[in-house]
């Protein structure tokens, strides 16, 4: 059976919650809303002023993890004051996941890690709201659901250790590892490419795995807005390289992926084909495929308008 995927062109705080509603998700209890606070001098991350009424209305609590990387975001105190700045503690509580440890969770049937490394707060949630922020991701190719739930929650520790693919978890090690290009694209040296693409699936679906173990639901959305060829975790991250495409929302977060990619190669946009050779370079598509292998979700999908 095809998974759904609810898809709206319009990009409002009311087409927000429509679409969450039309999912028919339910998130109980203590939600977790995971989504990118952005580094300080990024511009594409989640605004405050859009994303705000659906986490009140949900009673949500925007969740994070410090960076790898040497950033406005690597520790506590400053990633909270970041979250300040960008607007996120107007309209809710912001959890630093990792802020008191961190804990290991299974990897199942992986080829490159061992577990995922989480904050410990992550066991503080009934529920979670992946709430995805649709642009490009300089060793990825894109960043959407899957990214979100893999480096997104994985601890400072945990995202070294998807990064190096199960070879190391220390960010020091990482950031020796790996070279950095004034364009903002970032390749490890050593590890294959292809390897770090699966890692992040793997430690997405480790995450699916132990809320589904517990018996807590997991809803993914996906606002495809400010497309730029960086990340939000990019300072620099430049400018929109094509149009807005709208909101996607399903159940199934390698279907609400793959709606959003196939969006982006359904442009014919000059920023959109830039966007696509990125993507086809970081071979960002194979996670879409390695995650469907994994069981966390199909890339067969009906898009559904609301």
């Amino acid at each position: 059976m095809k998974s759904k995927v609810y898809y709206t062109k319009e990009i409002t705080p009311e087409s927000l919650i429509k679409i969450y509603q039309a999912i028919g998700a339910d998130l109980p209890g203590k939600i977790a809303v995971k989504v990118s606070t952005g580094e300080r001098g990024s511009k594409g991350y989640l605004k405050a002023n859009l994303i705000g009424p659906l986490v009140q209305q949900i009673g949500g609590t925007i969740v994070e993890c410090n960076t790898a990387y040497d950033g406005a975001r690597g520790d506590t105190a400053e990633h909270l004051e970041v979250a300040k700045e960008h607007g996120f503690t107007d309209f809710a509580d912001v959890d630093i996941m990792d802020a008191d440890g961190e804990m290991h969770i299974p990897v199942e049937g992986g080829k490159h890690l061992k577990y995922d490394i989480v904050g410990t707060h992550l066991d503080n949630y009934d529920s979670l709201l992946n709430l995805a922020h649709g642009k490009g991701h300089p060793m990825g190719g894109f960043g959407a659901n899957l990214k979100n739930q893999s480096i997104g929650i994985a601890s400072r520790n945990g995202k070294a250790y998807i990064h190096m693919c199960g070879e190391s978890d220390s960010p020091e090690e990482m950031t020796e590892r790996l070279t950095f290009e004034e364009d903002g694209r970032i390749h490890d040296r050593d590890t294959s490419q292809t390897a770090f693409i699966e890692s992040m699936a793997e430690a997405a679906k480790a995450v699916d795995d132990y809320f589904r173990a517990a018996g807590k639901p997991i809803a993914h959305v996906t606002v495809m807005n400010a497309i730029s060829l960086l990340c939000d975790c990019a300072a620099e991250q430049d400018d929109p390289v094509m149009h807005d495409l709208g909101i996607v929302a399903s159940l199934d977060p390698v279907a609400n992926d793959q709606a959003f990619v196939d969006f982006i190669y359904a442009s014919n946009e000059p920023g959109a084909k830039e966007l696509q050779k990125e993507i086809d370079r970081q071979e960002g598509r194979h996670i879409l495929e390695y995650a469907e292998t994994l069981g966390l979700g199909s890339r067969d999908y009906e898009l559904v308008e609301v």
